[in-house]
């Protein structure tokens, strides 16, 4: 598949500086994935930038010198997964043989699903900072631009407005309903998923053919 061409805005930068030198970018990526560890044993309200420095092993000057605070720390986190699952539906499509809404909406369902149980962290804070905080950003926005701009250009179509629309509901109601599914089982109850799936299958797929 072809670079796809990104008319969506990027995700405002977490980050104080961006690291330039490999063992400055190293750093920082162990501080996120210490945040996301630390996210899955204290939860968010107990997560400080101080113990993430501890057990990353930075001093909490390099904390500081990337991220203002722990919710930018965490930000930046809920980015590089948006990121991370963007190249996980990129990936999926390049390996489809031959375009297909159905086997496209899977993918996009099925890489998230694998991302709530597999990725640290991702279970409490996946696009965007727990609601408690108010960040300015909306991460199912930005999540819709992703997906509508991948889908189009694997299935051959324009990205307008209407597809847009589209997108940016199956993804509201992909999250609401996935999240229903991860409170019901801890792995996700296979049959909400189901249903999720054979939803968005039949709303979305029109509109991707």
């Amino acid at each position: 598949m072809d670079p796809v061409p990104q008319s969506h805005a990027p995700a405002p930068s977490a980050l104080r500086r961006t690291p330039v030198q490999q063992r400055s970018a190293e750093r920082l990526a162990r501080i996120l994935d210490t945040c996301a560890e630390l996210l899955d044993e204290t939860g968010y309200e107990q997560l400080s930038t101080r113990a993430v420095a501890a057990r990353a092993g930075v001093p909490i000057g390099s904390v500081y010198r990337f991220f203002d605070n722990k919710r930018a720390m965490v930000a930046a986190l809920a980015h590089r997964n948006l990121d991370r699952y963007a190249e996980r539906i990129a990936a999926h499509l390049d390996a489809t043989a031959e375009p297909d809404p159905h086997a496209a909406i899977d993918g996009v369902l099925d890489e998230f699903i694998a991302m709530k149980r597999t990725v640290p962290g991702f279970a409490l804070v996946d696009f965007g900072v727990p609601a408690t905080e108010e960040t300015g950003e909306d991460p199912n926005a930005l999540v819709a631009e992703r997906i509508c701009d991948l889908l189009a250009a694997h299935l051959g179509r324009p990205a307008d407005e209407t597809l847009r629309r589209k997108v940016r509901v199956g993804v509201e109601t992909a999250d609401t309903l996935v999240r229903l599914a991860f409170r019901t089982a801890p792995d996700g109850d296979s049959a909400v998923i189901d249903e999720t799936r054979q939803l968005l299958h039949a709303y979305l797929a029109p509109s991707l053919s």
